[in-house]
């Protein structure tokens, strides 16, 4: 069982959840977030004022799911988040830790049978 984060740009959510559901993924949770990495930010003016803007509009999925789905969902996340825009940075990252015990609330279910 693994846990899969991953950061995108919010404007790539759709792509990326279509992606997910050709992939048979179907059980998401997704939050919005804010973060910097390589882009550092941008400036911009506000009333003659320059301002800068280093958090920049994230979203953060996070997919639990079994070994066996761990390729097909990382596949389907690039596929839905890659800009196209090659030398760009800013496409995301994907992170994959590992699980050590789910539990399905509703019925007790542990391990594999728990994330479905």
């Amino acid at each position: 069982m693994k846990l899969i984060i991953a950061y995108i740009q919010p404007h790539k959510l759709n792509d990326v959840k279509r992606e997910l559901y050709k992939a048979e993924v179907f059980k998401i949770s997704i939050t919005n977030s804010m973060g910097c990495g390589q882009q550092k930010g941008y400036t911009e003016q506000y009333r003659g004022v320059e301002i800068e803007v280093n958090l920049l509009k994230k979203v953060r999925i996070e997919i639990a799911v079994n070994d066996n789905f761990v390729k097909p969902t990382i596949e389907a996340i690039i596929k839905g988040a890659r800009t196209g825009e090659i030398g760009e940075i800013g496409d995301g990252k994907i992170f994959v830790l590992p699980i050590e015990e789910c539990i399905r609330i509703r019925t007790g279910q542990t391990g594999s049978e728990a994330i479905g």
